[in-house]
């Protein structure tokens, strides 16, 4: 049996798809592409993502059958330090929750909300 990485993919559920890209692509500073749902029922736009490569892919979803919130799941983006989103949260419509802070060998995390209010995370080495 192959090994593999627990987590494969992952969707951010957006009540307004519109916001919540102006959102990421703000924090992130980099541009996400639309993508096709062979259902029809959902909008989606994927973050940048090299399906070989270590890590997940992923996309913000606006779907019938779920909707954004706080909660349970975590996103945690790998970002070069999480001081930038930091300073970025609050001008992309967002809001800080927990500022950087030190996790010890694994680097630097920090929380917020986006404008969906969704709790995710930004994590990086210094």
């Amino acid at each position: 049996m192959t090994k593999m990485n627990a987590v494969g993919w992952f969707d951010i559920y957006v009540n307004d798809l519109d916001r919540a890209l102006a959102f990421y692509e703000a924090m992130l500073g980099s541009k996400l592409e639309p993508m096709g749902d062979p259902t029809g029922e959902t909008q989606m736009m994927s973050f940048p993502a090299e399906m070989n490569a270590y890590g997940a892919g992923g996309a913000l979803t606006k779907a019938p059958h779920a909707g954004p919130g706080v909660g349970g799941t975590i996103v945690y983006f790998m970002v070069e330090d999480c001081a930038e989103q930091q300073e970025r949260a609050t001008k992309a419509g967002g809001s800080v929750v927990r500022q950087k802070f030190s996790i010890g060998e694994f680097g630097w995390v920090l929380l917020c909300l986006d404008t969906e209010g969704n709790m995710i995370g930004f994590n990086s080495m210094k």
